[in-house]
């Protein structure tokens, strides 16, 4: 994928510790769920939804320092890919959880779905290089019509080697420097600048995820997911820029 063209960045970000769990689906199940002028991006025939939880830190703006505590927190996002009639291809995001309020309201504002939710995660061992496992729940705050449940997810893997090669389909779920998001009827794109992922193979133990694919009107995965780990990149990201 063709990274971003250099651009000024107004935020730095870490992220840390990171699954990418996929599913393949049917191409026109995800499209009847993009914004207008978005065509779903496949691979192997098929449109990829992602599950990728992990935890962000030292949260700030370009310029100014990371507040304790405010600044780093989990989050889950439920994804897929997609290319625009420019031929940039990004991310399409279905929903961003996460624990902060002023995440929420700053990047609501710019048309990414972030929503409220307790989320915590841990990885063992601690404070090293590379986890050897790692575990992750979550789960909205927000009361739901009807009083049903909230949507959530519960994620437990083991990490395994790293991928000195990763194989095509591995890149092309991970290495994104766009994503989409729309507001007042109009696209717009979000540039991200980061290295590489260092990916690692990893062994789901746990997976439940259903209530949160359907909250996105997917229906849940019936097949094992694909699993990835990354220790994390520190990224930088820049104004959203119409599409």
């Amino acid at each position: 994928m063709e990274r971003a063209p250099t651009f000024r960045a107004v935020s730095i970000q870490g992220w840390h510790d990171l699954t990418f769990l996929h599913w393949a689906y049917p191409p026109d199940v995800v499209q009847a769920l993009l914004a207008p002028g978005l065509r779903v991006h496949t691979a192997e025939g098929s449109a990829w939804v992602g599950v990728t939880p992990f935890r962000m830190h030292a949260v700030r703006p370009v310029g100014l320092p990371p507040v304790p505590h405010l600044s780093s927190f989990p989050e889950v996002n439920c994804r897929t890919y997609v290319q625009h009639p420019n031929g940039t291809a990004g991310i399409w995001f279905f929903s961003l959880d996460t624990p902060r309020l002023w995440i929420i309201a700053a990047l609501r504002s710019m048309g990414l779905p972030y929503m409220w939710a307790r989320a915590r995660m841990g990885v063992d061992p601690p404070g090293q290089p590379v986890a050897r496992r790692a575990a992750y729940l979550s789960r909205r705050l927000l009361p739901r019509p009807g009083g049903s449940q909230a949507p959530g997810m519960r994620v437990e893997v083991e990490v395994g080697r790293r991928l000195d090669r990763p194989d095509p389909l591995a890149v092309f779920l991970t290495a994104r420097w766009w994503a989409f998001t729309s507001r007042a009827g109009r696209l717009w794109q979000v540039p991200v600048a980061h290295p590489d992922w260092p990916l690692h193979r990893a062994r789901a133990v746990v997976v439940d995820v259903g209530a949160l694919v359907r909250a996105a009107g997917l229906p849940a995965p019936q097949a094992a997911a694909l699993v990835h780990f990354s220790p994390g990149v520190r990224t930088r990201l820049g104004l959203p820029r119409e599409s």
